[in-house]
Order: structure tokens, then sequence, then C-alpha cells
């Protein structure tokens, strides 16, 4: 869908914890238009669901790759930021991404302007070749089943593709960081398809070898307003403390903020937060270029 520019929030009432923050307004720098789907492809008018969504399986040729500084809020504002720092070593210098759709290439170009190094992966050589070209600044293009280079894995494939992606690695994510944003939506978007007491971020758990540690995280803001370089709320749940302060300094250091939800069961229902998102794009606020966020009172 094309991007929309609101300017009102849903609610501005500091009493109320979770809100819908509309993500219109400027954003800082220059840039070049980046594609108008979160599901890769260019130039529809559809509404863009968040990443993970069945119409996600039809990708486009590289679009243009957004370039702006990222927005920073106070490196503090988070409670627990100064905290998350403190155990060390938690900023990662490689991120290695499998996916070439849109929210593969602007979380990859937002890691750039985070400093980090980026590998981005597909089944397709030559375009992800393409999309690191486009990319510059020294991104590469990985080798599908090889090991990743990337400390943390994002996993930016359609959620039905995300435990064979994972049992197809096997012990090349050893020691990893695998992070799952996807959304396993119904054909209509109103569901899951998961089943009852799981979620595919559990399910890539059970795939993925001992050592390596799965975090939600992403699935909760839609790449058009990750691509506008605003600083959102991004939420995450995970069973390793490690891997979660890790995600989080990742999060933070790309000029968003972090909200630890507790441990990968809650996956469940952070997917469940994508549906509520799309419904809310569909109903309350009738466009999907917002973002969900937290306000503490006080």
């Amino acid at each position: 869908m094309p991007y929309g520019h609101a300017s009102s929030r849903l609610d501005q009432s500091s009493r109320n914890p979770l809100r819908a923050r509309a993500a219109g307004g400027q954003a800082c720098g220059k840039s070049i238009a980046a594609p108008p789907s979160i599901d890769g492809r260019t130039g529809s008018t559809a509404p863009a669901p968040p990443v993970g969504h069945p119409r996600g399986a039809a990708r486009s040729a590289p679009g243009p790759i957004r370039r702006s500084r990222t927005c920073r809020g106070p490196p503090d504002a988070e409670p627990n930021a100064r905290a998350r720092r403190r155990e060390g070593a938690l900023t990662m210098s490689s991120i290695s991404i499998i996916g070439l759709g849109q929210m593969a290439r602007v979380l990859a170009d937002r890691a750039l302007d985070g400093a980090h190094a980026v590998e981005v992966v597909g089944r397709d050589a030559a375009k992800a070749a393409d999309v690191a070209a486009a990319l510059g600044r020294g991104a590469t293009a990985g080798t599908v089943g090889a090991a990743p280079a990337g400390d943390i894995v994002i996993l930016a494939v359609p959620a039905g593709s995300a435990v064979p992606v994972v049992s197809r690695y096997g012990d090349a994510l050893a020691g990893k960081v695998v992070v799952d944003i996807s959304n396993p939506f119904n054909s209509e978007a109103t569901g899951v398809v998961t089943p009852e007491g799981t979620s595919v971020a559990q399910e890539i758990a059970k795939a993925a070898p001992a050592s390596a540690h799965v975090v939600k995280a992403f699935n909760t803001v839609f790449g058009g307003v990750l691509a506008q370089g605003r600083p959102v709320d991004v939420f995450l749940a995970g069973d390793d403390a490690r891997a979660k302060a890790r995600t989080s300094a990742f999060v933070e250091s790309i000029g968003l903020r972090p909200w630890d939800t507790g441990d990968l069961a809650m996956a469940r229902w952070l997917e469940g937060a994508g549906v509520l998102m799309m419904g809310l794009g569909r109903h309350g606020v009738g466009a999907y270029d917002f973002s969900l966020g937290v306000t503490t009172a006080g």
C-alpha cells in the first residue's frame, strides 16, 4: 500500500500503557522512496500486512533501498537500557539476514546505519547480490545453507518457511541468536494458523541446535513504518536472557526501543498482536502507517 501520513494518535493518554502511534511526520535525513508494501512488492495498493502474511510469498526484484540517518531517542529513555549495556559485549558487529523481501532490506539498511556488518542471504543468489550492492556500505551476499557470518541471524522469511529454513541450516546455526520476525496469519489475516499452545518461534526453537537461542522480535512493526527511520517500539520474547539482551542492544543500536515481554511462550501473543494490528489497519486506524508502543505513567 502507499505510505500514508497521519498525525494523530489513537490514544494520547499516559494512563493507557498500550497505544497505537501514527507513523506520519518527517523522517530523519534525506531519503528516497522505499517499496510501499511490507511483503516486498513495489507499486501495490493492497493493504500491507506485517511480515509473514501468505501474500509475502510473491517477491519482486529488489526495490530502491531507503537511505536515511536513523532517528535516535535519548540513550537511556528505556529504564533497562543501562542495565543491558552493563551485561557486556551486547552490541553485535555482524548481522545475517535470511530473506530478500522488503522487511529484510529495511532491517539491513538500518543495521548498516547502526555500523553493523550485514550479510543478506536468499535462494536467488543473483538477487541477493543485487540487494547487497544496492545496500552498499560493505554489505555482502551469503550462500543459502552455508554457515551465516552473523552472530545474530534474522529470519526474514514467511512463517511457513521458517522451520524448514532452520532445519536446512542445522548445526550451522549453533551458538547463534536466531531472531524470528514472522506472523503466521491465516488467509484473511484474521487469526493465526499455529495450533493452540505454540508459536512459530517455539517451533523454530525445536528445530534449531540446542546452543542456538531463538528470540521473537520485529513482528509487530510494519515494514513501511520501519523504513521511515522513526524510533518505534519493538516487542521481543525469548527464553535466554543474554540472547534477549543482545537482541535488545541491536534494536537500540538501530534507533528503536526494545521491550522484553517474557519467555518464548509469549511469542504466541506477539503473533496475535500482529493480527490485532491488521484489525486496526482495516478498521480503527484505516491505514497501515502506525505502530504499537508503550507509554509509562510518571
